[in-house]
């Protein structure tokens, strides 16, 4: 998943909108976009959005209410029958969150003949100061994890900042910090590390530049608020012809070198790293050792 559109789940004009928006998977938003007073209302929303979703529309995704809420349950209860890939959940402290939430979704999977699993979790993992210290932890929070994503928002007014950026529009140290264990704990874990988003939908040369950056460090996709930011997102994530045809020259001359360990390429030496980041930019280019293949 490249791009990731935030829906707010009690508005049907914008969930119809972002279906056609070219994002490849929509949050349909429970929590943060949607008043107390209409949560239930919401959750009627999305759950007919799931139901009436058609073939070939985008992944759809349903973020629902923290743990500690007293409102994930009801969440899960009322959208999982509408079989969503998967329940991105807010403000979580630890894989233990993840795990309790797993145990919700067998639940209900279980009461709507659903296929056990078969529904991933995608988590927000830098939303407090608490959750920062156990990122290292999602390598145990079970199969059901699919991706790992940070935010800035909520951490500034969980310790209490006036700003996340600086008069150049730059992450300050904190929120840089939240990033790249982000993206460490994704990898630890075997899972998509997924780039916050960009808060300016207007500023169109800020999200190239975030997207670029995200993308040079290893995240696979991003975040998006705005159907506008999506064609941008799409594009910086996408491997573009020249890089594919290099990490297939790389993965072939390495099939070709009958298991060495390093080999020459074009007047350069590469090593097993190349290999493992040739073979990484292949698996988003949808192809695998330098074959046609499916995501």
């Amino acid at each position: 998943m490249r791009s990731l559109l935030f829906v707010p789940g009690d508005s049907p004009r914008k969930i119809e909108k972002a279906m056609t928006s070219g994002a490849d998977a929509l949050i349909l938003d429970l929590e943060d976009s949607v008043a107390a007073a209409r949560k239930a209302e919401a959750r009627e929303i999305v759950r007919q959005a799931l139901a009436a979703a058609r073939s070939g529309a985008p992944l759809l995704l349903v973020r629902v209410n923290p743990l500690d809420s007293g409102l994930m349950q009801d969440d899960v209860a009322a959208v999982l029958p509408g079989r969503p890939y998967a329940v991105v959940q807010p403000k979580t402290r630890s894989a233990a969150d993840v795990r309790a939430l797993a145990s919700l979704l067998y639940v209900e999977e279980m009461r709507s003949g659903l296929e056990i699993g078969a529904t991933r979790i995608i988590v927000i993992a830098t939303e407090t100061a608490t959750s920062i210290f156990h990122i290292g932890s999602y390598r145990e929070a079970g199969p059901r994890l699919a991706a790992m994503t940070w935010g800035a928002e909520d951490l500034s007014a969980d310790l209490g900042a006036s700003a996340t950026t600086d008069a150049r529009g730059v992450f300050t140290d904190p929120y840089r910090l939240a990033r790249t264990l982000c993206l460490f704990g994704a990898v630890a874990a075997g899972v998509d590390p997924v780039d916050t988003v960009h808060v300016d939908f207007r500023d169109d040369d800020g999200l190239r530049r975030a997207c670029a950056d995200a993308a040079r460090d290893g995240f696979t996709g991003k975040l998006a608020i705005h159907p506008a930011q999506v064609p941008i997102i799409n594009a910086a994530f996408t491997p573009d012809a020249a890089a594919i045809d290099q990490a297939r020259r790389i993965v072939e001359a390495f099939d070709r070198s009958g298991g060495a360990g390093v080999i020459g390429l074009d007047g350069v030496m590469l090593d097993r790293p190349h290999l493992l980041r040739a073979r990484k930019l292949l698996a988003r280019a949808g192809l695998a050792g330098g074959t046609a293949g499916n995501h």
